[in-house]
């Protein structure tokens, strides 16, 4: 009797891309029920995060299949990749046969720049939200957006959100919770300072400061593209 072939996930990495936009996600489904999750770059060679982390791709694009689910991290590496002609074909090709079209964090800024969220909905981490506008794409700031099938979650540690409902979408409420168990996600933050939302007002100033070239030259990309799309 033939067994059902795995759900392939393809995670794009890049350099300078922020680890834990792509490694939380991938703690979740590389754990998926019937999953297979592996790293994708243009070449198999390491890449390094914007905190150091070196990371091994399992895959070059080149030797890429179709993937069923691409996801795609956000990081200060993000920024050029929007004028890459080289992702930005790869992430077109893959959303033409995929059966989910993810980001984390300014990853949704990839998929916009691609024109692969123009019309949807979608959220992106809070210092970039409004990029998405640019694109003609809705903006919705919560944690984790479905839209169809396109999922995008906020900033960095809504991956693991974002990953769950992922997971709840391939193999449904009970296999997500049963994983959610297994890795002990209950969280607890120790301040109440992760968003804007919650967070003091001065605080976000600081933290908007401390980002303002950043997203000065981000947005500047994103004008850029988006005139020439």
């Amino acid at each position: 009797m033939k067994t059902a072939p795995k759900t392939r996930i393809g995670m794009l990495v890049f350099p300078m891309m922020t680890s834990l936009d792509i490694l939380g996600p991938f703690e979740v489904l590389a754990r998926a029920p019937d999953c297979h999750a592996e790293l994708v770059w243009k070449n198999r060679d390491p890449v390094k995060g914007d905190t150091g982390l070196s990371i091994n791709p399992d895959r070059g694009f080149s030797d890429a299949p179709q993937y069923d689910v691409i996801v795609v991290p956000g990081g200060p590496g993000q920024t050029p990749l929007m004028e890459d002609a080289e992702v930005m074909h790869f992430l077109r090709a893959q959303a033409a046969g995929a059966r989910l079209v993810t980001s984390v964090c300014t990853g949704s800024l990839l998929l916009a720049a691609a024109g692969l969220l123009t019309g949807r909905k979608a959220t992106c981490h809070w210092l970039s939200i409004d990029q998405l506008a640019i694109f003609g794409v809705e903006i919705v700031p919560d944690r984790v957006v479905v839209d169809g099938d396109r999922i995008t979650g906020a900033g960095v540690t809504s991956g693991l959100d974002f990953a769950f409902t992922v997971l709840s979408v391939l193999r449904g409420e009970d296999a997500a919770k049963a994983l959610q168990l297994m890795l002990e996600y209950d969280p607890a933050p120790p301040f109440e300072s992760g968003h804007p939302r919650v967070a003091d007002p001065a605080l976000v100033e600081t933290v908007r400061h401390s980002a303002r070239e950043m997203i000065r030259q981000r947005r500047e990309v994103s004008l850029r593209v988006a005139q020439k799309t």
